[in-house]
């Protein structure tokens, strides 16, 4: 029995082994952009700029928090680890580049297969990251005593291990639907999915794990931090929060086109809509390429943040941002403390001048 029509047209199709696949019509409707194309153009010209800003900011980082910092926060060592996979996926774009020059993949199989993993990892690596910075601000600023309890080196280090392990296990389905794949005349390291299941269930597993379940968990955390700070009148502004604030938007500025593009895949697919799936196959390149270039903006909002440190601790500012973030954790965590305790001094005087017995003095610190 010959393949599905809608499967042969459209490239979806079986490839059990390394080798290159033939796809039927593989240019029609949609080609890979030329060498030198406009297309080609932007995405060196994104690629390049993400690599040179970006992999020697990312090392100055993890050298900062290294080498520089005498004594590690929590958020210092989350950032250490968001560097490293910003590193790693940066060291993947010299590949890439080639292949946006040259218009194919020269680079085997196996390569095609790695690149495209680590750069899987890295996405899983980072968000989870950024979402345990958001729910270890939120533990700060709601349960401060439980916080300072919890919040020891091994419990920080077991958390980033088990993200690492994590990332590794949810970005394994990429190394099965990337193949080199023949398009017109020359091999290119593409997407190949057996069925269009496989297509619905690859992207919104990826789009799902990768943005919507970590980004449901980072909004819950900062509407709870805002509605505590409102009631604790404890609003004073602070630079960590703020810098996790910019890592969460520009993290989300540059991956949402890119799982926007996967929602699109899958309503093509399931309706078979052609104009749908052109709309996706050209505009995933460019916002792939724009997804890569969140690698290279955390530095940036480093220097940003840290700006009126870099006058007076010069190369060093960046170990100075962090060594900042304890003494502001400690003050965010007695702040709301004192709160706490005023709360409580408040309901014993009410019992004291006799209130109703029904006010009673809670020993619960979240109350």
């Amino acid at each position: 029995v010959g393949e599905p029509q809608h499967l042969s047209q459209w490239g979806w199709r079986a490839a059990g082994s390394l080798g290159p696949v033939m796809l039927p019509n593989s240019c029609q409707p949609y080609c890979p952009p030329a060498p030198w194309s406009a297309l080609s153009l932007g995405g060196l010209t994104v690629l390049s700029l993400a690599f040179i800003l970006g992999f020697p900011g990312n090392v100055f980082v993890v050298w900062s928090a290294l080498c520089r910092v005498q004594k590690r926060t929590i958020t210092c060592l989350l950032i250490l680890h968001l560097a490293v996979a910003d590193c790693a996926v940066l060291l993947t774009s010299p590949f890439f580049l080639r292949l946006l020059s040259a218009g194919k993949w020269e680079f085997g199989p196996v390569v095609c297969q790695l690149c495209h993993y680590v750069c899987g990892v890295s996405m899983y690596a980072s968000i989870s990251l950024i979402t345990l910075m958001s729910l270890d601000r939120c533990l700060a600023v709601t349960m401060p005593f439980i916080s300072q309890k919890i919040r020891t080196a091994m419990v920080v280090r077991s958390l980033v291990l088990a993200i690492w392990m994590v990332s590794f296990l949810l970005a394994v389905p990429i190394i099965f639907y990337r193949k080199l794949v023949l398009r017109g005349r020359h091999l290119l390291c593409d997407l190949s999915h057996p069925s269009i299941g496989h297509l619905v269930f690859h992207n919104l597993f990826e789009t799902l794990t990768g943005f919507v379940l970590p980004f449901a968990a980072i909004i819950w955390s900062y509407c709870v931090i805002g509605r505590r700070l409102q009631d604790t009148r404890f609003r004073r502004k602070r630079r960590t929060n703020r810098l996790i604030v910019l890592i969460v938007a520009a993290f989300a500025l540059f991956w949402l086109p890119f799982h926007v593009v996967n929602i699109l895949d899958v309503a093509g697919a399931l309706t078979h809509s052609k104009g749908l799936i052109m709309a996706g196959k050209m505009a995933r390149p460019t916002l792939t390429a724009l997804a890569f270039f969140s690698s290279s903006v955390n530095p940036i909002l480093y220097a940003f943040t840290g700006g009126a440190l870099i006058k007076s601790a010069g190369i060093g500012f960046m170990a100075k941002l962090f060594e900042g973030t304890a003494s502001e954790m400690s003050s965010t965590r007695q702040g709301t403390g004192r709160t706490i305790q005023r709360r409580e001094e408040a309901k014993l005087e009410m019992v004291q001048d006799g209130k109703p017995e029904s006010i009673t003095l809670s020993t619960n610190p979240l109350e």
